[in-house]
Formats: C-alpha cells, sequence, structure tokens
C-alpha cells in the first residue's frame, strides 16, 4: 500500500478515487468562481522552484487560526469543511508582494476583492506540515479594502532591518505574539535583515525550530525539575506522552502510525530521534519533532526548570486527514497543560506512558531510556546525600 505521504492524491494506491480527496471534496460545497470578496487571513507561499516561488491570499470567510478551531470545539470534519472551501490564490510575487505583506501585518483579517484568470478549481495537495487547502485559482487582480491593524511589537521589529530573522522571531515570541502570527511574517518575507519571501512550509518548521532552540537556551540556565512527571493529551486522534526526568536538557520523541493509518501501509511506522543541547540535521520524524518540542519547551519556562524529555506520539485511524503540523503542536500544548502524574521511578514513568499510548512497541526505540538506567544524575547524587 502506497504511503498517502507519497502519493498525495495521485492515486498511487490504485483506489478509484483517493478517499480523502473524495471526502475533502464532498466538503467544498461551492461552485467554481471568478472571483472572491470577502476576508483574507492569511497568505501562502509555495515551495515549487524556489527562489522563482508563487504565491498569493488565503481566502475564506472563517478564521485560520488553529486555537481559535480548538477554542470553539471544532471536530475534523468542521476543520475539513473549512479548509475545503478555502482558497489559495496563486500569482508571481512581484506583482501582489505589497498586498500579501499587509495581510500578514494585520491582527485581523482585511477584507480583499479579487478576481481570477479562470474560473478556481479543486486542487488539493496535503501534506504532513500544511494544513491542506482546497481550491486555487491564478489572480488577475487583487485589491485591499481597508488597512492592516498592526500591533506596536509587530511594526517595531518587522521594521527593524539590522535584526537578523532569528532575533526577530524570538523577540515578537518574548513580546507575546504566537507561533501562528511569527509564522505568517516569516512567509510574508517581514523578518530579518535581508527580507525575503519564505515557503510556508519551510517557515513553519523554521519557526518552531527557532523559537524551541531560543527556550531550550533559556531553560538551561534553570535547576531540574525535582520530580519524575508524565503529561498525557490527545487531539483528533494524535494522543500525545510527554516524561520529564530531572537532570540537563535531552530530548527524544517517538513517533507511531498503527497499521493503516495515515502515513503507514500495512505494516506500523515507528520513527525516532533525539538531542542534547544541540542538533545535528534535520529529524526524520520532520516537523512533528519541531513543534512538539516547542510546547514542552513553552511549558519549562513557564515553570522556570529543565528537564530530560522524552515525547510519545500515537497516531490512530481516527486521524483520516493530514491537518497539518499544528497537530502536534496543539496536542502536546494540551498534555502539557493537564495535570501530570507523579512517579517514583523511570521505568514507572515508562510504564504509564504505554498505558497512555496503549502499546509498548516503542520502548525499544528509545535510546534514552537505556542511557537514563545506567546514568545517574548530578540531581540523583545530591538526593542520597540530602538523606
Amino acid at each position: 500500500m502506497m504511503r498517502c505521504a507519497e502519493c498525495k492524491g495521485k492515486g498511487l494506491c490504485g483506489l478509484p478515487r483517493c478517499p480523502i480527496m473524495s471526502r475533502f471534496h464532498a466538503q467544498a460545497a461551492m461552485k467554481p468562481a471568478t472571483s472572491y470578496q470577502g476576508t483574507s487571513p492569511s497568505v501562502f507561499i509555495g515551495s515549487y522552484g524556489y527562489p522563482d516561488v508563487r504565491g498569493g491570499p488565503l481566502l475564506i470567510n472563517d478564521t485560520d487560526n488553529p486555537p481559535d478551531w480548538i477554542r470553539n470545539n471544532l471536530g475534523m470534519d468542521d476543520i475539513v469543511s473549512i479548509r475545503a472551501r478555502t482558497i489559495r490564490g496563486s500569482a508571481g510575487l512581484h506583482t501582489v508582494a505589497g498586498s500579501l505583506q499587509e495581510i500578514a501585518l494585520s491582527a485581523r483579517p482585511l477584507d480583499v476583492d479579487v478576481s481570477f484568470e479562470r474560473p478556481v478549481a479543486f486542487a488539493l495537495d496535503f501534506d504532513g506540515t500544511v494544513a491542506p487547502i482546497g481550491f486555487t485559482g491564478t489572480v488577475k487582480r487583487m485589491d485591499l479594502i481597508g488597512s492592516a491593524s498592526v500591533g506596536r511589537a509587530v511594526d517595531r521589529i518587522t521594521s527593524d532591518t539590522d535584526i537578523g530573522a532569528t532575533d526577530a522571531a524570538i523577540a515578537l515570541s518574548h513580546d507575546g505574539i504566537d507561533v501562528y502570527q511569527i509564522t505568517k511574517l516569516m512567509t510574508a518575507g517581514l523578518l530579518g535583515k535581508r527580507q525575503a519571501f519564505v515557503p510556508t512550509r519551510w517557515a513553519i518548521t523554521a519557526i518552531d525550530d527557532t523559537l524551541s532552540t531560543g527556550l531550550k537556551k533559556e531553560i538551561a540556565r534553570y535547576p531540574p525539575v525535582e520530580e519524575i512527571l508524565v503529561f498525557s493529551g490527545e487531539i483528533y486522534g494524535n494522543r500525545i506522552a510527554v516524561i520529564l526526568l530531572p537532570g540537563d536538557w535531552k530530548y527524544e520523541m517517538i513517533e507511531i502510525w498503527g497499521k493503516r493509518t495515515l502515513w503507514a501501509g500495512d505494516e506500523e511506522m515507528i520513527v525516532q530521534d533525539r538531542e542534547g543541547m544541540n542538533k545535528s540535521g534535520y529529524s526524520p520524524i520532520t516537523g512533528a519533532y519541531y513543534s512538539a518540542r516547542l510546547a514542552v519547551c513553552e511549558y519549562l519556562k513557564s515553570i522556570r526548570h529543565c528537564a530530560r524529555v522524552l515525547v510519545v506520539r500515537s497516531v490512530s485511524s481516527d486521524y483520516w486527514a493530514p491537518l497539518g503540523v499544528w497537530v502536534v503542536r496543539e496536542a502536546a500544548r494540551k498534555a502539557m497543560a493537564n495535570p501530570p502524574v507523579l512517579v517514583p521511578s523511570l521505568d514507572t514513568a515508562v510504564a504509564r506512558a504505554v498505558a497512555v499510548i496503549g502499546s509498548d512497541r516503542w520502548v525499544p526505540h528509545s535510546t534514552l531510556i537505556p542511557e537514563l538506567r545506567t546514568q545517574r544524575t548530578l540531581f540523583s547524587f545530591t538526593n542520597v546525600e540530602s538523606h
């Protein structure tokens, strides 16, 4: 069975119609149009042909912000309905650059009037990083109605071309700007000394990596957690278990895709990756690795402690459509917001995580667990001496 990640709706599985595309198409419920009048909550920059890429506005009279979807208790079908009706405008960046940057800067969706060269077409493309979009259309003309409402911090930092993109993203985060708006600003070419448009799927992972790397440096200065804690949470068939243990920063993530789930075929798929203070190379878990890491780092900063971290993500068949890597970020945030279970030992923590995930087949894939069983931290020695 060909994986959906490789197929992207091309029919490589042999079925007459892609079941994922069929469900999106059923939710579209709109006739192809040659114009759009309404709000544009965000922008999208493609990666094909980089650096000569195309981009345009996302057009939907609805929110494009995942935390809003969760706050409003939207189910997967509700989100699919929103994304299936979303139109992605496409044009050469030289013709729409200013308008896209206005949309990205604005704290509220801007009203737009867009006409297309021909009726928009259903053209679903999906992967594990970007939320899917149902329709696409080549922009013939685009007018903004009204002006962007720009927050003070965003205006100050995006106007500063003496600050690098990394420092700009971290500064925005320190000022309370959330990861979704920072990503939007990066993809629209509004951060850094050499401001340039960045493909959306690249910007998503880059911001998750940048912000969590900055947080790692902060929490490395904090004392380690004093107890072993197990957190858990679930969103849309994505179940997360997080173990925090005393010690300096170490991070491991294990991802499990069950048989006949979205990215797996007839065999279960388990992927593992880990790091210390430095991370070399792009994770084989791809964007989910950095999204989960950001959620854990946000929590550790909030409690002003460091930890050794094991994250396990299990994906069930309930997750029938790829909604984007934001699902992992929000599932991990939900786990870290739930009350943790205090356990007396590493083995008890692993047993608790096994119970949360519903399987122990991931345990042999961990390299952090056996290392922790054989190493004693400075904390463990001082803890013994105190008794």
